[in-house]
């Protein structure tokens, strides 16, 4: 038995007609094309800001890979005396200057010391920064104060910072020794030994960071539902329970992040060790980034090509570290 339906019955053939009508195989446009289509007002905000960036980092980048692979230094690179102009007559050398560098135990023993003050100074801080987040995302007196406190030394200028340090630790009239005097505690050469160098820089950098770690932490703290506490303490699970397994997981995105942040950061802290002390005594506390330094700026001649290929491996280094730890991160569920 037949029923009327009363719509029009389109063949197949007729609806992939309609269906394809106006369409050009194999012109569909790019994913690019499409993207600048659909997204070209956001584009046109955002291109002045990748010029500038790409003019300011773009260019010493090329130029520091270039002169990386080149023996540049002081007496053969372009000058200008009155009106003399010496050319450049500095030549292209290859991998040389890698080979020369990675060949060498300077390098080494630099890169040994710079793994060691990141990853001491990133744990500490976090440590600290998460102990301390902890603390004031409880309701007690004066949290407000407290909060203002402990920021502070992330609102002082780090020079301003390391130079009052610097007297802190001065071994004759600095304020630390004084007080280990009035115990009967011989003053300590804070910074005139190896290692409580080591300890200093550490202790100075890690004062600095602190603030960092706690702000992050704190707002990852709060971003963590009320409810899940409530619960878990009505299931009787005690307060470290609960910070093992509610606090913990709730911070692993935004620990995850801060600790790359923060391990680049303290990896290139190029301040709190040339003005504190200047890679002494003798080379104890000396970083890649404040060899690189010296290099270019401090031994006469002044070796720019050196200085190039010690920057272009400290930036390997880092980009290694920073994809290896994405993959990490991935493995484990976290994406960014």
């Amino acid at each position: 038995m037949a029923v009327e339906t009363g719509r029009s019955v389109v063949p197949a053939a007729d609806v992939k007609s309609i269906r394809g009508r106006g369409h050009r195989p194999g012109k569909n446009p790019g994913r690019l094309r499409r993207a600048i289509a659909t997204y070209w007002y956001a584009w046109a905000m955002v291109a002045p800001v990748v010029i500038v960036i790409g003019v300011i980092v773009g260019y010493p980048l090329v130029r520091g890979l270039y002169l990386s692979t080149t023996n540049a230094n002081e007496a053969n690179v372009e000058r200008h005396i009155g009106v003399n102009d010496i050319p450049a007559t500095y030549e292209s050398v290859g991998l040389d200057n890698y080979q020369s560098i990675l060949s060498d135990g300077v390098f080494w023993d630099r890169l040994t010391w710079t793994v060691v003050w990141t990853v001491s100074c990133v744990a500490l801080s976090f440590v600290l920064g998460l102990a301390l987040a902890t603390m004031l995302n409880r309701k007690l007196a004066g949290r407000s104060f407290y909060r203002m406190a402990l920021i502070l030394p992330w609102a002082v200028p780090a020079f301003v910072s390391v130079f009052t340090w610097r007297l802190l630790f001065n071994e004759k009239k600095g304020l630390l020794n004084k007080i280990l005097e009035g115990g009967g505690i011989d003053a300590v050469p804070w910074l005139n030994d190896p290692m409580w160098a080591k300890l200093s820089v550490i202790t100075v950098n890690v004062w600095l960071g602190v603030p960092f770690m706690l702000v992050a932490m704190l707002g990852g703290l709060q971003s963590i539902p009320v409810e899940l506490y409530e619960a878990a303490e009505m299931d009787g699970a005690g307060a470290w329970q609960r910070f093992r397994h509610i606090t913990l997981p709730g911070l692993r995105s935004v620990a995850s992040t801060v600790i790359l942040i923060s391990g680049i950061w303290t990896f290139n802290m190029f301040p709190v060790i040339f003005l504190l002390t200047r890679g002494g005594p003798g080379d104890a506390t000396e970083i890649l980034v404040t060899y690189a330094y010296r290099l270019s700026f401090v031994v006469s001649p002044r070796d720019f090509a050196g200085s190039a290929a010690w920057g272009v491996l400290i930036l390997a280094l880092l980009s290694i570290i920073a994809v290896a730890y994405r993959r990490a991160l991935r493995k484990q569920g976290e994406v960014w």
